[in-house]
């Protein structure tokens, strides 16, 4: 079994700015990490592969060359192999476009699972991991609190709203992975040795033109655009009602989520 993690190298976002003038992140100075639901996916990976030694796990970055630190953490983890998608034509590329590339990336070196994070910290949007199953017309999960392989199928318990779902799929198959979905292990000291004495395979374009359409990747392929970034506001402040017996609040209560007009 092949299975091929999915991971983003972001900015740390408590350390993050704005310009002021230009509305965009300030990324000189902010370190950088796994994006954390990635790791999570990381780790759920690492565990199959215990319980299948057959298994091996093969991470994904697509990224300038800086990303290649991401990876080798990875490497350190305990995965077998990594790939760096990296090149000049896939810079400035959206949602849309990340995942026509990175499918692209999947099909050239195979896989029978496929885990991605649910979402990335520096957009929050959830549509890539979705948008790779999409393009590559495979059966998808995503929200994933929990991830077992049965022979051929993956059974996923799938968060969902005030609830969740049961969901089996055969594989081939791609799974989004929250942050719950299991703690990521720290890397070992013989772990990170042996990931810089590791080497990782490059594909930048040319590897990969004869399965994209240079109309729809990087700046100029993406449909979407930013039209304004801004951090997150500061809440006012709330109401506190002190000296209340317990009948008092409840109709305090009751009486301000009638007003707000939420019952």
């Amino acid at each position: 079994m092949k299975i091929a993690v999915c991971i983003k190298q972001v900015p740390d976002t408590t350390e993050v700015r704005l310009d002021p003038k230009t509305n965009t992140l300030i990324r000189d100075g902010v370190p950088s990490i796994i994006n954390p639901d990635d790791k999570s996916g990381i780790e759920s990976a690492l565990k199959i592969k215990e319980e299948n030694p057959e298994a091996t796990v093969t991470v994904v970055c697509m990224g300038p060359p800086q990303a290649d630190v991401a990876l080798r953490e990875a490497l350190a983890m305990g995965c077998d192999d990594a790939i760096l998608i990296s090149g000049r034509e896939f810079g400035g590329s959206d949602t849309y476009a990340t995942a026509t590339i990175i499918a692209s990336g999947l099909k050239k070196v195979g896989f029978d699972l496929i885990i991605t994070g649910r979402q990335a910290i520096d957009g929050d949007t959830a549509q890539v991991g979705p948008q790779i199953a999409e393009q590559m017309k495979i059966p998808q999960i995503s929200y994933a609190e929990e991830l077992k392989v049965e022979g051929d199928s993956v059974i996923v318990k799938r968060q969902f709203e005030d609830c969740y779902h049961i969901v089996k799929a055969k594989m081939p198959c791609l799974v989004t992975a929250l942050s719950e979905l299991a703690k990521p292990r720290y890397m070992t000291v013989r772990g990170i040795i042996d990931a810089y004495e590791k080497n990782i395979t490059v594909l930048g374009f040319d590897d990969l033109k004869d399965m994209l359409n240079p109309e729809w990747i990087g700046l100029n392929g993406s449909p979407t655009n930013v039209v304004q970034s801004f951090t997150k506001q500061a809440k006012a402040k709330g109401t506190k009602l002190t000296g209340l017996t317990d009948d008092e609040a409840v109709e305090a209560i009751v009486a301000k989520l009638d007003e707000l007009h939420l019952i």
